[in-house]
């Protein structure tokens, strides 16, 4: 993938997925990109940690489980078409999380990214 459209329309998909049932949220969010350092992107990886985390209001509350649905889905349909997602959306999520801790994959690059990381943080 050669931008960040690219990438959008490759998340839209994974959530996509997980709304019809075709994939977990677990495999969704290790397919997720790192490092896009995407504002939409990171919001769409909280989003879906938060419908699963929220597994057992979805299924007690019918009313919860669509407007929850709904989110998702305008989520997926707006980077679908690569845009950005809104500023309230982002800013919902920002307030709780520094950044997305999207799992990057297990390659040489990647390691020593985490070994940078682990050397760089402050107590």
């Amino acid at each position: 993938m050669n931008n960040i459209e690219e990438y959008r329309v490759f998340v839209s998909e994974l959530i996509r997925k997980v709304l019809i049932g075709e994939l977990s949220v677990r495999n969704a969010v290790t397919l997720f990109p790192s490092g896009t350092k995407d504002k939409s992107i990171e919001a769409a990886f909280h989003a879906l940690l938060h419908y699963e985390a929220d597994e057992d209001i979805r299924r007690r509350d019918i009313l919860y489980r669509e407007e929850q649905d709904d989110y998702l889905t305008l989520i997926f349909q707006t980077l679908e078409q690569g845009k950005e997602l809104p500023d309230n959306i982002i800013r919902n999520y920002e307030k709780y999380y520094k950044i997305a801790d999207i799992p990057m994959p297990n390659d040489f690059r990647s390691n020593v990214i985490r070994f940078w990381r682990y050397l760089t943080l402050k107590e």
